[in-house]
C-alpha cells in the first residue's frame, strides 16, 4: 500500500499498465482539458492499482458528458466506437485494447432492488453510487492534476485494514447483488467485510430472493469466473446467501474437493460455468435442481449440461455391469453432454462408473472410423440406410478392438460385401 505520501499514483499507471493504456489515458486527459471537462480513471482498476495487481480493464467517468469526448478518442485511435446515448456511456475499441466512458451520474431507487434511476451528476455523487469504499476512489487524468488519488469515502484506509464496506445503510436494500459481490472481493482479496457491513447484510439476505433470475444466474457467472469459486460458496452458505438459490445448497468440503477436482480435469483451461453449476446442484433432487435451472434462465446449452447431469445422477447404476463393453459404454453415453458427464465423473461414489465415465472422456468419445461414407459406396456398399448401418458397424469393431486402422476396416467391408453377395 502507499504512504500518505504516495496519493499521486502517476508513477504507479506508468509502471502497472500497458503503455498503449498509459498513452490512452494521457490523451484522453488532454481531450477532457480541451473541452473543459473533468476526467476520472475509478472503480477496480485504481483499487488494484493500489494493491498491484494486474488489472487492464479501464472505466473513466466524466463530469459533462462522455459521449463528446468518446467521439474524439474514437476519430484519434481510429478505434471502434459503441454508444449508449441513453445512458452517456461509450466504449472505445483498437488493437485489442478498449476503454468504457460513462457520464458521472447519481442514482435513485423507487424501491428495493429495482434497477436506478439515473441522473447527470459531479464526480462525488457517482462514487458514493457505487457498492464499497474500496471501489469508490478515483484518479485524476487532467494534464494538471494527472495521478491524483480522489478518496472521498476513506477507501484507502480500508484497502489498508483489508476491509469490504459499503457506503451506506441501504446499499444492499438498493442493489442486492451487492452481496454477492462483496464475497466475491472478500475471499478473492483476502479481506474481511467490516462489521458494519457485515450487520447489514445478515439483516438484508432476504432482498436477495426479490433478484430476477438473470441477474442471479450473472452474479453466478461471476463467482465461477474467480480462481477458487468455493471459497465465495462456502462464504455464502455461512452468511445465508447461498440458501436463497435454494435453501439445500451446500458450500461444504464435499463441494470444494469436487471444485478442486474439476480444475484439475479441465486444466490448463477453467471449468465451464455448466460444469460449475452442475456440480453445486449435484446434491439436490431432480426435480428441485431443475427448478433452480428454470429460475436461472440459464442459454439452452448450459441448461442442457445441467439437467443432463441431474439425469444421469440418476442412471449410473448400468455403468458398474462388469460385463458391459465399450460399445456398450459408447452408446449409453453419448446422448449426454461432455459437461455433464464431466460432473459425474467428478461427483459419483462408484469406482467403476467413474472409470468407464473417464475412459469415454478421454478415449471413446474420439473414435471414429477411418472410411468415410463416400469410400464405402466406391467399395460397393448400397447407397442408403445401409451406409450408415455400416459406420456403425465400423465404429463399434474400432470400440471393441476389432479394429484398428484403414486396412482392417476396408477388410471388414469386403467380407462383408462378400455375405452380402452369397445371400
Amino acid at each position: 500500500m502507499p504512504s500518505v505520501e504516495a496519493l499521486n499514483l502517476a508513477s504507479r499507471i506508468q509502471k502497472q499498465l500497458p503503455p498503449e493504456l498509459v498513452d490512452f489515458l494521457h490523451l484522453a486527459g488532454e481531450v477532457a482539458r480541451q473541452q473543459g471537462k473533468g476526467l476520472y480513471l475509478v472503480g477496480g482498476v485504481v483499487r488494484d492499482l493500489l494493491l498491484e495487481r494486474r488489472n487492464f480493464d479501464l472505466d473513466l467517468v466524466v463530469e459533462g458528458g462522455a459521449l463528446e469526448i468518446a467521439e474524439v478518442l474514437a476519430e484519434k485511435k481510429q478505434a471502434r466506437l459503441v454508444t449508449h446515448q441513453r445512458f452517456g456511456t461509450a466504449t472505445v475499441s483498437w488493437d485489442g485494447w478498449s476503454a468504457d466512458l460513462a457520464t458521472a451520474r447519481s442514482e435513485t431507487y423507487a424501491r428495493a432492488c429495482a434497477l436506478p434511476t439515473v441522473n447527470p451528476s459531479a464526480i462525488g455523487d457517482d462514487l458514493f453510487r457505487r457498492d464499497f469504499t474500496i471501489n469508490a476512489m478515483a484518479v485524476e487524468l487532467s494534464p494538471e492534476r494527472y495521478g491524483a488519488l480522489l478518496d472521498l469515502y476513506r477507501g484507502l484506509a480500508d484497502l489498508s485494514n483489508k476491509l469490504v464496506r459499503v457506503l451506506h445503510d441501504k446499499s444492499f436494500i438498493d442493489d442486492a447483488t451487492r452481496i454477492w459481490r462483496g464475497l466475491r472481493y472478500e475471499q478473492r482479496l483476502g479481506f474481511r467485510l467490516e462489521e458494519k457491513t457485515l450487520r447489514l447484510l445478515e439483516r438484508d439476505v432476504s432482498y436477495l430472493t426479490m433478484l430476477s433470475g438473470d441477474r442471479v444466474r450473472h452474479e453466478l457467472e461471476l463467482v465461477f469466473k474467480e480462481a477458487y469459486p468455493e471459497k465465495v460458496l462456502r462464504r455464502a452458505a455461512e452468511l445465508g446467501v447461498l440458501a436463497s438459490i435454494h435453501p439445500s445448497l451446500k458450500g461444504d468440503g464435499w463441494l470444494n474437493a469436487k471444485f478442486r477436482q474439476a480444475r484439475k480435469s479441465c486444466s490448463p483451461d477453467r471449468p465451464s460455468f455448466g460444469l460449475y453449476l452442475a456440480l453445486l446442484l449435484y446434491r439436490l433432487p431432480r426435480q428441485e435442481g431443475e427448478k433452480v435451472v428454470s429460475s436461472l434462465r440459464l442459454r439452452k446449452s448450459t441448461a442442457r449440461a445441467v439437467q443432463d447431469a441431474l439425469d444421469l445422477k440418476e442412471s449410473l447404476e448400468p455403468l458398474s455391469i462388469p460385463e458391459w463393453t465399450p460399445g456398450e459404454v459408447y452408446a449409453y453415453l453419448i446422448p449426454y453432454t461432455e459437461e455433464a458427464i464431466r460432473a459425474a465423473m467428478i461427483a459419483c461414489d462408484s469406482a467403476m462408473a467413474r472409470e468407464r465415465l473417464e475412459v469415454f472422456l478421454s478415449r471413446l468419445r474420439h473414435v471414429r472410423p477411418s472410411l468415410s461414407g463416400e469410400e464405402l459406396k466406391r467399395m460397393g456398399v448400397p447407397q442408403g440406410p445401409e451406409i450408415k448401418q455400416m459406420l456403425d458397424h465400423l465404429l463399434e469393431a474400432r470400440l471393441e478392438g476389432k479394429v484398428s486402422d484403414r486396412t482392417d476396416e476396408r477388410e471388414l467391408v469386403e467380407r462383408w460385401l462378400a455375405g452380402a453377395k452369397k445371400s
